[in-house]
């Protein structure tokens, strides 16, 4: 486990991690899905080999099967990019949203091979022949690992959603919430998870029924912070934005706010020294190596 503090170095091995996230200060490297620079994106493989490098969070999403079975897949359809069909026949741009994994069992989703694919955005990524898992999957698995290394491990959960797309690759909102709720719930203690999402509607029903749950609003769009919470209804505990929409003096308003910043997806090392320099509270990255290297 790893946390890095801004201005004493390193510190490893904390007494309790959600003690030191809790306090200011420190950054938090999430191994965005599982860490998909190095090993195929949210792959069991890839979690694991990032809880192995030393990141504290686990940066996944989820998506809903056939049979109402959480699989943990960025797409809600059988992606050309990353997936090739069980025999090994190349899947076309053009068909790959035909595969919607909502019309899927997860027994049918499960046999495409999805990590031995050449991906081109990603030279350095390992190949390996691996399954899209279940959310449950994952975290039995890490938890197993973890609890054996006396870590503990963090797990920022990204429901994927949108109003336009409801009842065609997803369930609507209420459903998917609670079939999300239940399935964590059983698994992991609720002060290690966050739940994050673009669709304002997801985080408006975990506001309400499970006020427990620690939330992270994603944004994309170029508005100001103040419209986009104004929008939400209520204060979230994290503003997660893509980075380059982050200034310093943005990073300062919403943390007076009481509210962490956590942006997405920081890649570049320069990047990521600029955004420490302007005090965030975390990096998303496919290459937590990288920020580990900085600091070490």
């Amino acid at each position: 486990m790893i946390f890095i503090t801004l201005l004493t170095g390193v510190q490893c091995g904390p007494q309790s991690s959600s003690e030191v996230l809790d306090k200011g200060g420190l950054l938090d490297i999430q191994g965005h899905r599982g860490m998909r620079g190095l090993f195929p994106e949210n792959s069991i493989l890839g979690f694991l080999k990032a809880l192995e490098l030393g990141v504290n969070t686990l940066e996944l999403d989820i998506v809903m099967s056939g049979d109402t079975q959480l699989v943990v897949s960025h797409e809600p359809f059988i992606s050309s990019a990353i997936c090739q069909y069980p025999g090994g026949e190349q899947i076309s741009k053009e068909k790959e949203k035909e595969l919607n994994m909502y019309h899927m069992t997860y027994q049918e989703i499960k046999a495409f091979d999805c990590g031995s694919l050449f991906n081109n955005d990603f030279l350095l990524q390992e190949k390996s022949r691996v399954s899209k898992p279940l959310l449950t999957e994952v975290l039995d698995t890490v938890e197993q690992v973890a609890t054996d290394k006396g870590q503990l491990i963090h797990y920022n959960i990204e429901l994927k959603s949108q109003l336009a797309l409801e009842g065609i690759y997803h369930p609507e909102v209420a459903v998917f919430c609670q079939v999300a709720y239940q399935a964590i719930n059983h698994q992991v203690d609720w002060r290690r998870i966050t739940i994050q999402s673009f669709d304002f509607r997801i985080l408006r029903y975990f506001n309400k029924y499970y006020p427990e749950v620690q939330l992270a609003l994603l944004i994309e769009n170029k508005l100001s912070w103040e419209l986009n919470i104004d929008s939400l209804g209520f204060k979230p505990e994290i503003y997660s934005c893509e980075y380059a929409l982050l200034s310093a003096e943005t990073i300062s308003e919403l943390q007076e706010k009481n509210m962490k910043v956590i942006p997405w997806t920081v890649n570049d090392s320069l990047d990521m020294r600029q955004l420490i320099h302007w005090g965030v509270n975390g990096l998303i990255t496919d290459y937590p190596n990288i920020a580990l290297q900085i600091f070490n």
